[in-house]
């Protein structure tokens, strides 16, 4: 069989803790690299682009965010989409303001934004948690789309309380606006998406990451062992909105590109979102990209099945898709907590010592 270690030695330390020490795994992670950079774009229409692809690297970018502060850090949050709705906002900002600028730093500022409010927003995490963080962030999560609508500055006091991407450019090719392609729009967002998955991956491994899974699994033993709970947990929640900001940057200007915040950013967001890390699997990069592949890919096949082949209502079937998502979620944490991403590591645990029995 392929995926065995026998023969793979480590010469040192650095290699012996890299994020693939299989090396079938490392050369799975090229693949798909030169798969998604290569060839995806040469091959995708306008319908892969809108309905699968660009939902699934956006939601996987905020899913990583919620990771990073409900699976590794320990702190509940139910107001994502408010915080998705800042990056919007940010990013739409800066685009009508600024107009020189490129579009790339705009994103990556609309980011820093978010996760300045973020911080904001994460101070109450001092004095309380579970389930009063989980009320104190959704308190956050209207609050933050209250002040998109009432405020006229934030949507440049449009009739409609819109808000309208101008068209942008990367690199000579328009990535938002409406004669955006739909591979450069793929590319955009697919960069952003390898950029923040690698400093995840490397936050999550580093003393970040320890620090924020101490404070997770027993704050005050954390706190004893020098860990400074202040700085760890307002750190988790930058980070976190840092993640958030951008994929909101991207859902408005490069997949929609007009919003109404209530709408775009409601608290149905939040709970997607949260629905995505508990399939996925918290505390879980990978799982953050298995959560948002699940409940993107999972509507559309559904749609298609029940509606264009069966012929059922989509009413119909958009509550039959609810019903799904409900069973999984009790499925789930009822037996696998740890969502698809465990599932995962036990099959890759089966295949490295099959034949032989676990």
């Amino acid at each position: 069989m392929l995926y065995r270690e026998a023969g793979d030695f480590k010469t040192s330390y650095a290699k012996d803790s890299q994020t693939f020490p299989i090396k079938f795994d490392r050369w799975g992670y090229w693949v798909i690299m030169v798969i998604a950079f290569g060839v995806v774009p040469f091959i995708i229409n306008d319908y892969w682009v809108s309905a699968v692809l660009l939902p699934f690297l956006i939601y996987a970018i905020a899913a990583l965010g919620l990771n990073i502060l409900s699976g590794y850090c320990g702190q509940i949050s139910l107001g994502t989409g408010g915080f998705m709705a800042v990056g919007a906002y940010a990013s739409y900002k800066l685009m009508t303001s600024f107009p020189e600028v490129p579009f790339f730093f705009h994103v990556i500022i609309a980011g820093l934004i978010t996760a300045m409010v973020g911080l904001a927003f994460g101070l109450p995490s001092m004095r309380i948690k579970g389930f009063y963080l989980a009320v104190a962030t959704l308190a956050a999560q209207f609050f933050l789309v209250w002040l998109f609508n009432k405020v006229g500055w934030f949507y440049n006091y449009s009739a409609s309380g819109q808000i309208s991407a101008p068209e942008r450019t990367m690199l000579g090719y328009a990535v938002t606006g409406p004669y955006a392609s739909a591979s450069a729009k793929y590319l955009f967002c697919l960069v952003f998406v390898v950029l923040l998955a690698w400093i995840a991956r490397n936050l999550t491994r580093g003393s970040f990451g320890r620090k924020w899974m101490a404070i997770r699994d027993m704050d005050i033993a954390a706190e004893i062992i020098g860990v400074n709970p202040l700085a760890a947990k307002l750190s988790a929640f930058a980070v976190s909105s840092f993640f958030v900001g951008i994929s909101g940057a991207l859902f408005f200007s490069v997949y929609l590109g007009a919003v109404e915040v209530g709408e775009a950013f409601g608290i149905q967001k939040s709970f997607l979102l949260l629905f995505m890390v508990i399939i996925g699997g918290l505390g879980s990069i990978f799982g953050s990209f298995a959560g948002a592949a699940f409940l993107v890919l999972m509507p559309v096949l559904l749609k298609n099945l029940l509606v264009g082949t069966l012929g059922w209502p989509t009413d119909l079937a958009v509550h039959f898709e609810f019903m799904i998502v409900g069973g999984l979620i009790v499925a789930f944490l009822i037996f696998e907590p740890h969502g698809l991403a465990q599932l995962w590591r036990l099959t890759k645990e089966k295949l490295r010592l099959w034949p032989f029995p676990h």
